[in-house]
């Protein structure tokens, strides 16, 4: 045993020396595959906007002040073709480094003494710029010949190509061909003609010489000999080559588009860690709404409303055509001009009524001809108005959205239900809804919701789509083409019941400010609807055609009110001066096969008995409306029809059996006024005292305030005395008197104008009002505690 020792040390020594000596022979192999960068190149890059064509619409400098943009996905076979005969002949034939192109430099610069050429290979000229262009020494040079031989160990010829071209100078702050091609000829680097690609090719040997006239000179001379070189090989035809020379070589860099800054600055807070954002954005609309935009802009601030955004979807492809997210202007942060105005929040004022007037009409809550009433309501702290202040008694449903009226739409929301309409907005896209239903109440139709530019005119342009296609369609408007958004489900209407909101909405027709009627005439199909929120503070106007939707919104970024900023006088004329130069495409058709005919009262709307003029009218076929008309009444007469008479004080054989069209006291008082042609009820003979005194006081009377159990709040006083709240009534006949009472307590007596001041104390109360003929109508109330 002790005699084996020796071998076994000595066999420990040997394996040591082998792991010594495989170790050395390894470390250099280590150190060259570990030897390249990862990752070879960490630069900031630009972000960049371009449209559906691949036109550049907008960019920002990198963080490092350079305007370094995304490499695309195409591969620009043309500039690589002129690359390759002006840098690299053998490119595809060396392995990084090309030792020919070596011994030909050296010679070069031993008999001139100087450096002249370097024998670069374009692997190594990544590698040079992967270093970031260190000073040229012979040491320097090894090293990038040694680390382009592991380059393209782990890269492909076509990927160290890319690499060349997306990190290239080629001249001041400009890095990378595809910037290098819109900066100096404003296309894609896939665009490029042959003398583009020469001139490209040559510049980043020289980048210099982009600047000053004599080295223009230079920078064409080098480029026209790359164009006979490509001529001599028979890449170009002697036309070709003919052609290219001629072509001029650009002065300098372009300025950069500034097409869409607004949403090139909304994609890249949104999407932080992108760069480059290809929409679906139609160059020219983009440049004809920017300039509308600019236009009509300049004129509101001449009025004070600073700030104006419009976008533009195109129906059929479901895209964003154009967006224009502000005015530009200098000083652009005082006014807010840096602000994306298409997906700020804001006031929705009345833009949201076409979709409850849908939503009713495909249930079956109303027809386009029902009538809905107009006439004062009052809520706790809440007084709504029409925006012309005026009150019509009771209006098709159709004309209450074409006019836009406030109180049928608080009417028609109590019928749908504030919460239903609320999961419905919020089901459609309005993710802006940030209280519960309560938080809003009546005020969600009136402009008491946010909303987004964006989102609304998506909503809208979800009708079109809907109105066109069948009833399982779900719209999908994508900004971005890969945008992974949920599609609207605005299949819940149905096709009818869009095609119809649609069309009530082309026979838009409002007051304004001053009470006289306007309308926008157009030739072209289009439905339309404005918006002004309360306070006069923002202006919506949204058209649709069959083509494409268009939404303006106009105001002040900081929510300053404006008396000149309306929907129909600020934001309208906008749209219909982008509508001017759309292709609109016609008409949107009738979905007959989603529609129904029903029969209804011509006067009313409702469904037709055998006591009104009947009239038809289009409604959704899932649709089920089942009310009578409640208005329409047989009025039995004497022979001259002067007065009413029954069977207790006129024979039969005398009587007149004449349908009547007869609506409530409080909404006739207010419809006789638009209705000349409004008969009101005849009288009763005075032999017929027994029918006076059975007709009850709801039937010829009706308190305009209070309304049944309402709270009513009575405020005190500067002068710290309480005030008083007016009690207003109307009677089938003005000229009737009507006696006050409150508590079994008289007041006082009106005749013709029925409003009276009162001062009644805290606590419940009952109020009385007796006619003239003893006719009876009482109303409770409640009296708030008063405070200051």
């Amino acid at each position: 045993m002790a005699g084996n020792r020796p071998l076994i040390k000595h066999s420990r020594k040997g394996r040591r020396r082998l792991l010594l000596a495989v170790g050395l022979l390894a470390a250099p192999v280590l150190v060259f595959w570990f030897s390249l960068p990862k990752p070879l190149f960490n630069d900031p890059l630009s972000a960049v906007l371009l449209a559906a064509d691949g036109r550049l619409l907008d960019a920002r400098l990198a963080a490092d002040e350079q305007w370094r943009f995304p490499r695309l996905k195409s591969f620009p076979n043309r500039f690589f073709q002129v690359l390759l005969q002006y840098e690299d002949r053998r490119f595809f034939l060396h392995p990084g480094v090309d030792l020919l192109a070596v011994a030909r430099a050296a010679a070069q610069n031993l008999k001139q003494q100087r450096i002249v050429s370097g024998g670069s290979t374009i692997t190594m000229q990544v590698i040079r710029s992967a270093r970031k262009n260190r000073s040229r020494t012979f040491l320097e040079k090894v090293r990038e010949m040694f680390l382009a031989l592991r380059l393209e160990m782990s890269y492909s010829k076509k990927e160290i190509l890319a690499l060349y071209a997306a990190h290239a100078p080629f001249g001041g702050n400009i890095v990378g061909v595809d910037a290098a091609s819109w900066f100096y000829f404003n296309r894609s680097a896939e665009a490029l003609s042959w003398a583009e690609a020469a001139f490209l090719a040559v510049l980043p040997n020289d980048p210099g010489l982009i600047s000053g006239m004599k080295n223009r000179r230079l920078l064409q001379e080098k480029r026209n000999r790359l164009l006979g070189r490509l001529h001599e090989r028979a890449i170009l035809s002697t036309l070709e080559y003919s052609l290219a020379c001629a072509e001029n070589i650009p002065t300098g860099p372009r300025p950069v588009p500034r097409l869409a800054t607004h949403l090139l600055s909304t994609l890249t807070a949104v999407k932080p860690g992108e760069c480059l954002f290809q929409t679906q954005i139609q160059p020219r609309l983009q440049e004809i709404l920017l300039r509308i935009v600019q236009n009509e802009g300049e004129k509101l601030l001449a009025k004070n409303i600073r700030n104006l955004a419009a976008l533009v979807i195109d129906n059929r492809r479901g895209t964003v055509a154009a967006y224009v997210g502000n005015v530009t202007r200098d000083h652009r942060a005082e006014h807010g001009q840096d602000v994306d105005l298409i997906q700020s929040p804001r006031s929705t004022g009345s833009i949201l009524k076409p979709f409850l007037y849908a939503a009713l009409l495909h249930e079956g809550g109303l027809t386009p001809r029902t009538l809905i009433a107009d006439t004062p309501v009052h809520f706790i702290g809440y007084i709504p108005e029409n925006f012309d202040r005026r009150f019509r008694g009771a209006v098709p449903a159709r004309e209450a959205l074409a006019w836009s009226l406030n109180i049928p739409a608080i009417h028609m929301l109590r019928q749908y239900g504030i919460p239903r309409f609320y999961n419905l907005l919020k089901k459609w896209g309005m993710t802006t809804l940030s209280r519960p239903p309560g938080g809003y109440g009546l005020t969600l139709i009136l402009g008491g919701a946010e909303g987004t530019l964006y989102q609304i005119t998506r909503m809208y342009a979800g009708l079109v789509q809907l109105a066109m296609g069948d009833a399982g369609k779900r719209s999908e408007i994508r900004l971005l083409p890969d945008d992974k958004i949920r599609p609207l489900p605005m299949s819940d209407l149905g096709p009818a019941a869009a095609f119809l909101t649609l069309e009530a909405l082309t026979e838009v027709n409002r007051p304004d400010q001053e009470g006289f009627w306007k309308q926008f005439n157009s030739s072209k199909w289009v439905a339309w609807k404005t918006g002004t929120s309360f306070g006069l503070r923002d202006a919506w106007s949204i058209g649709m055609t069959p083509a494409y939707t268009v939404g303006v919104w106009a105001g002040n970024a900081d929510g300053e009110g404006n008396p000149n900023l309306t929907g129909l006088s600020t934001s309208a004329p906008v749209l219909f001066d982008i509508l001017q130069g759309l292709d609109t495409g016609g008409a949107v058709p009738a979905p007959n096969l989603w529609l129904q005919e029903i029969t209804v009262c011509r006067d009313s709307g409702f469904l037709a008995s055998g006591l009104c003029p009947a009239v038809s009218t289009r409604m959704p076929r899932e649709s089920h409306f089942t009310q009578v008309c409640p208005y329409h009444q047989l009025v039995h007469l004497e022979l001259s029809r002067r007065f009413r008479v029954d069977s207790r004080c006129e024979s039969v054989a005398r009587m007149v059996h004449v349908p009547w069209f007869v609506l409530p006291p409080l909404p006739e008082y207010y419809f006789r006024r638009y209705h000349p042609e409004y008969r009101v009820l005849p009288p009763f003979r005075q032999d017929c005292a027994g029918l006076v005194q059975a007709e009850s006081g709801r039937q010829v009377m009706s308190l305009v305030y209070p309304e049944v159990n309402t709270a009513v709040y009575i405020p005190v006083d500067l002068d710290g005395k309480p005030g008083q709240v007016v009690f207003e009534a109307v009677h089938r006949r003005p000229e009737t008197t009507i006696y006050w009472h409150i508590d079994d307590r008289y007041l006082t007596a009106t005749r013709q104008f029925h409003q009276i001041a009162v001062d009644p104390a805290p606590g419940p109360h009952l109020l009385v009002l007796i006619d003239e003929q003893g006719r009876r109508l009482e109303r409770r109330f409640r009296v708030l505690n008063r405070s200051r």
